[in-house]
């Protein structure tokens, strides 16, 4: 019986244990749909995964017109909608990673990203990038945390 019991549980921990490394993918009509073999994010215990999102106008599928800033707002809005279908917000982002294609667009970008952090920003990297998918200026991946 005892034997029984230990194989029973160690069964369960493989299962627990499997299922949070596999991940529970995240999809949602309001941001853009992923333009590759990817998930819009990906649940990991208590962490919420973003893939990199660039600024696609969910509706059209197409990328806003107006440059990097334009870009930002938009990938910022998806953000949004991607963390409200999991009841988050952005005050649940604890890691920021930006993609820009020119590092002299820091400090514009930089404005902007305080308007969605005004306050306990998340830990951030600000990276310049050779290329982005879709002729993209900035991509941005964030990783949340929900207790």
């Amino acid at each position: 019986m005892r034997k029984i019991i230990i194989v029973c549980v160690v069964i369960l921990l493989l299962t627990v244990s499997a299922a949070f490394a596999a991940g529970k993918p995240v999809s949602t009509e309001k941001a853009p749909k992923a333009i590759g073999p990817y998930s819009q994010a990906v649940w990991a215990g208590n962490l919420l995964f973003l893939s990199g999102q660039i600024g696609l106008v969910p509706e059209t599928g197409k990328m806003i017109e107006g440059g990097t800033l334009a870009e930002a707002e938009q990938i910022f809005k998806n953000i949004g909608a991607i963390l409200e279908s999991q009841e988050l917000s952005y005050k649940d982002i604890v890691k920021v990673t930006v993609f820009g294609m020119d590092i002299k667009e820091f400090p514009e970008v930089n404005k902007l990203y305080a308007t969605f952090f005004p306050e306990n920003p998340p830990a951030r990297s600000f990276v310049q990038a050779a290329a982005l998918p879709a002729g993209a200026n900035i991509e941005i991946e964030v990783v949340a945390y929900k207790e």
